[in-house]
């Protein structure tokens, strides 16, 4: 038996949710009760039922949630163990993989930074003088950059 095709508002609404909840709508449709993808972007593009609108909504909080992810995958070490071919044998360590952690947090900072650049974005800055400035994020700065900018002698001349 093949997907339905034909718009449900309980099915619509289990989509946004998921949705909300961080899930990938990839994932949503792969389950054999739900649509195709093609199906879901058809209804967006009709709007149907205000589908458009309440998918649109899922997608803000679907960028929040992820957004408290960050936090979480960042505060929580993963304990795994991790294989190292070497000339005297296979060295195994057990510890955080960090590197995993990592990746999932530049994932969903990519992520965000394009699916809500106002919001997760680099910040420009725009001075009267013509000049374009993007400012890094906190986290991406040297201690000295945040000391600079601590002092209040950001776009000034540091010996006036």
């Amino acid at each position: 038996m093949g997907r339905s095709s034909i718009y449900a508002d309980d099915v619509a609404m289990l989509i946004c949710d998921r949705l909300a909840a961080g899930e990938s709508l990839l994932s949503i449709c792969k389950d054999d009760n739900m649509p195709a993808r093609s199906v879901v972007h058809e209804w967006i593009v009709e709007n149907r039922q205000g589908f458009a609108d309440r998918y649109a909504r899922a997608r803000d909080v679907q960028a929040d949630t992820l957004a408290d992810e960050i936090l979480q995958i960042a505060n929580t070490p993963h304990i795994g163990t991790k294989s190292v071919s070497k000339a005297t044998g296979l060295e195994i360590t057990e510890g955080d993989m960090i590197e995993h952690r990592r990746l999932q947090v530049d994932a969903r900072k990519w992520y965000l930074a394009k699916v809500a650049p106002k919001k997760y974005g680099d910040k420009l800055d725009l001075n009267h003088s013509g000049e374009i400035k993007v400012r890094k994020a906190a986290s991406d700065m040297t201690d000295d950059e945040l000391a600079t900018i601590a002092a209040g002698k950001v776009g000034r001349n540091a010996d006036a």
